[in-house]
């Protein structure tokens, strides 16, 4: 007996931050993506946290806001190449807020039906399994969690 399926996944969302364990995770969305014609959502949060940590006077807190920025806007272009190459559709967005939460939001806010998060990013420790964004968005997020891991990643 042969069943007709609907697409599973229509929106699918990477947070990114350029890291190895983001490029996984864009490899991994983007072959699901691929695979049933879905989009995907790339997303870089600029961590209010560390703004916050620099915002006293001066240059400091303007110099590190751009460099954030530019950042972001990297890690995005990044992404957005790899999509490109792949024919795969994408959307992308820069947001300031706490990781997880900004992360969490707007998988719902843009009804994403799977997060495709790397093991751990740049804040990430080696020793720690998960990194701390990616272990929050796991625990706070009614949305499926894929949690990629770069090639060669021993700490599984």
């Amino acid at each position: 007996m042969e069943h007709e399926r609907e697409a599973v996944y229509t929106n699918l969302l990477v947070p990114t931050d350029g890291s190895d364990a983001s490029a996984a995770a864009i490899d991994q969305a983007l072959a699901i993506a691929e695979g049933v014609g879905a989009t995907v959502h790339f997303l870089y949060v600029v961590d209010v946290g560390t703004e916050m940590s620099a915002s006293g006077t001066g240059t400091i807190a303007d110099e590190l806001t751009e460099t954030l920025s530019e950042e972001a806007e990297r890690a995005l272009d990044e992404a957005a190449a790899r999509a490109d190459e792949e024919g795969v559709a994408y959307e992308r967005e820069t947001l300031e807020g706490v990781p997880h939460e900004a992360i969490v939001d707007y998988s719902t806010t843009h009804d994403i039906d799977l997060i495709s998060v790397g093991a751990s990013g740049r804040s990430g420790i080696k020793e720690h399994l998960l990194g701390s964004t990616t272990d929050r968005v796991v625990r706070s997020s009614d949305t499926s969690v894929l949690v990629a891991r770069p090639e060669g990643d021993s700490s599984n």
